[in-house]
């Protein structure tokens, strides 16, 4: 019997020559990603343990993200120990605050994470560099102190979901609609444990960053990670970053590979899809409901790239942000964030009336710097809309793509974005 691309991973890293789901392996990590939330806990571990070391220097990337610039002490004593962490042993790999972002973003255009290795990291949306053909996965912070230690993590081998999309997507939808259409129709539970591998002419055509979109959403529903296998595109985008081929091992999976579930889906019937609250999975029409917005948020690991940005432009530029809404820009790390300004899209978002901020977790999982009130309503380009996240329990997240945002922005309530063409002007009735 085959394995797929996720199973031949593991296999590899587990001494094994094959390996099946549900088989429990202790799998070599090559990466371990940490950021000052989850890694002080693990790192106390260690250290009450007598096992403060770490298994190889070179194989640890460090970014503080979640809280920083710090908001209040406590935000600054878990960046001082991953700081204090990092300066002790000598980690070479850290991307400190203004010369970093958002970890998943940052890391992805490091060329440091390969095609065919494997990644954890204390944070569920670890499964991002899925789309470079590796497998990446968030653990707790037990595991990722063995991690650290050993470079070994327990896993049970998942199952695999196969999403085959054709077709092409309609102007105006992009992979976030497409991957929110997904987990509307299987479930914020429906690939629980499973690898979704994503396949087809659709994904052959999508760029790097779109593919990032649909493998950082895995957890979303329930996924172990997401993954794209190598190709062209992915060459080509790691050789902008100075990785070569016979740098790395490109896996496929093979003709008989077995999977859990089977999706065929049609691109070109996908349309500018919202999760309403408070689950991924409550995905409807954008427009649907003429849903008045307090904030409009783009940014976070999921959509805060450069075409992200773009977008939002497209729509933004000669048009104003309506009365009443508080619209919050965030670039996912400083160097988005240069190219941006570069570009001239800051002034469009400011001269929109939006705020732009420095690249950070923030808003995203309502710990500072946009942080919602009781009541408020956003439409966010960010990847969770449970109850509380992004702030007060009483307020509601609607999850979208960013243009979606951008065009709900301006209208003030929840809108069509293809009521804008590709060059933003207004599309005729």
């Amino acid at each position: 019997m085959g394995m797929t691309i996720a199973e031949k991973i593991l296999a590899a890293h587990s001494g094994h020559d094959h390996v099946v789901p549900g088989q429990l392996i202790e799998c070599a990590t090559d990466w371990v990603l940490c950021h000052e939330i989850t890694t002080p806990a693990a790192l106390r571990m260690l250290e009450e343990r007598g096992m403060d070391r770490v298994f190889d220097l070179e194989k640890i990337v460090a970014v503080p993200d979640h809280s920083v610039p710090a908001m209040n002490i406590k935000a600054a004593k878990m960046y001082q120990k991953l700081k204090s962490w990092v300066q002790e042993k000598g980690i070479r790999h850290f991307y400190d605050v203004g010369r970093g972002g958002i970890a998943h973003v940052v890391l992805e255009n490091t060329g440091l994470i390969k095609p065919g290795q494997t990644l954890v990291s204390g944070d569920s949306h670890t499964c991002n560099a899925g789309a470079l053909g590796c497998f990446a996965t968030g653990v707790g912070s037990t595991d990722l102190a063995g991690a650290i230690y050993a470079g070994k993590v327990w896993f049970k081998v998942p199952e695999t979901m196969l999403i085959r999309v054709s077709g092409d997507l309609a102007a105006g939808v992009t992979p976030k609609d497409l991957v929110l259409e997904v987990i509307k129709r299987i479930g914020a539970d429906g690939a629980n444990y499973l690898v979704m591998e994503w396949v087809g002419d659709t994904i052959d055509r999508m760029d790097m960053e779109g593919r990032f979109t649909l493998t950082n959403m895995a957890i979303e529903a329930g996924g172990k990670t997401g993954i794209v296998a190598v190709d062209d595109t992915t060459r080509a985008y790691l050789a902008a970053r100075g990785v070569t081929q016979g740098e790395y091992t490109e896996y496929t999976s093979d003709p008989d590979a077995q999977y859990k579930v089977v999706i065929d889906l049609d691109a070109s019937a996908v349309e500018p899809t919202v999760a309403y609250p408070h689950i991924p999975s409550n995905g409807r029409v954008a427009g649907s409901d003429r849903i008045a917005v307090t904030h409009a948020y783009v940014g976070s690991c999921t959509n805060g790239r450069i075409g992200d940005l773009r977008d939002v432009a497209r729509i933004l530029k000669g048009r104003k942000v309506a009365d009443g809404v508080q619209m919050i820009v965030v670039p996912a790390t400083q160097a988005i964030w240069k190219q941006a300004a570069q570009e001239g899209l800051l002034e469009i978002f400011v001269e929109a009336g939006a705020s732009v901020s420095y690249p950070s977790c923030g808003a995203c999982l309502g710990m500072h710097s946009g942080v919602l009130g009781p009541d408020d309503v956003c439409i966010s380009s960010s990847n969770r809309n449970f109850v509380g996240r992004m702030g007060d329990p009483t307020a509601q997240i609607y999850l979208a793509s960013p243009a979606t945002v951008a065009a709900s922005a301006v209208a003030g309530y929840i809108s069509d974005p293809r009521a804008y063409n590709a060059d933003g002007t207004e599309a005729a009735d």
